[in-house]
């Protein structure tokens, strides 16, 4: 018969190894943060609620052109929502503006990634971008990007299973949007929008920057792209 001490003995060991077992996973969990961080490279003044930013951005070499002012202060409009810059969807067209993309960040130290938003030439200061969210920016950046090419075909849409994504869409998505991609109204209906394929990704995987909607990254990318290939079948109009 095992003694009292045994016993005790042994139920703390087990809840030693049942903690052990769940570290690795609470302390690997920066998700959340890479989500973040993409919301902040989309538009961070809506993530973050800092003050709107006027004016181009010193480095944005387009002046005067359509997407200078505060669009010219996304992350994205240089970078692209390809991550690939003047290499991919944004070589040519208005949104081109000659910068190279994040890619070739991928993978560093993202203490470094964060100091170069203070360099002189992307110059985000710690009223825009906090150190926390130059953190979280920074990790998307090196950790976050993903494999996206592996979902786009070389015009920008996506591929999937878009009989797989209504499924998804309409138990995790529809709820805020409705069926037909329709009931925001402060927004367009998302079949109009549906066709950048490297855009929709983006958002699907991360959210959308002071919105409440939820991101999917923690989930198999591939359901993000089954959804955006649903999302082209919705309503235009």
């Amino acid at each position: 018969m095992r003694t009292l001490k045994s016993l005790v003995i042994g139920a703390c060991a087990g809840m030693a190894l049942a903690l052990a077992a769940l570290a690795p996973a609470a302390a690997a969990e920066t998700e959340s943060s890479m989500a973040r961080g993409a919301r902040l490279y989309d538009k961070w003044w809506a993530e973050n609620k800092a003050a709107k930013p006027t004016g181009d951005h010193p480095a944005y070499p387009v002046k005067g052109g359509k997407y200078g002012g505060d669009a010219s202060w996304r992350c994205k409009e240089c970078h692209g929502w390809d991550y690939k810059g003047k290499d991919g969807a944004y070589a040519k067209g208005a949104h081109a503006s000659g910068i190279k993309g994040i890619q070739g960040a991928a993978g560093k130290d993202p203490a470094a990634i964060a100091a170069v938003l203070r360099d002189k030439s992307h110059g985000y200061t710690e009223t825009q971008l906090s150190a926390a969210d130059a953190s979280d920016l920074a990790l998307f950046v090196s950790r976050g990007q993903g494999q996206l090419a592996k979902y786009l075909a070389a015009d920008n849409k996506v591929k999937g299973d878009g009989a797989r994504g209504e499924a998804y869409f309409n138990t995790l998505c529809a709820g805020c949007h409705g069926q037909d991609g329709k009931k925001v109204k402060d927004g367009p209906p998302l079949g109009s929008v549906a066709d950048n394929g490297a855009e929709m990704m983006h958002k699907l995987l991360n959210g959308q920057p002071g919105e409440a909607m939820p991101a999917l990254r923690a989930l198999d990318h591939q359901t993000a792209a089954d959804i955006a290939v649903h999302l082209v079948k919705l309503p235009a109009k």
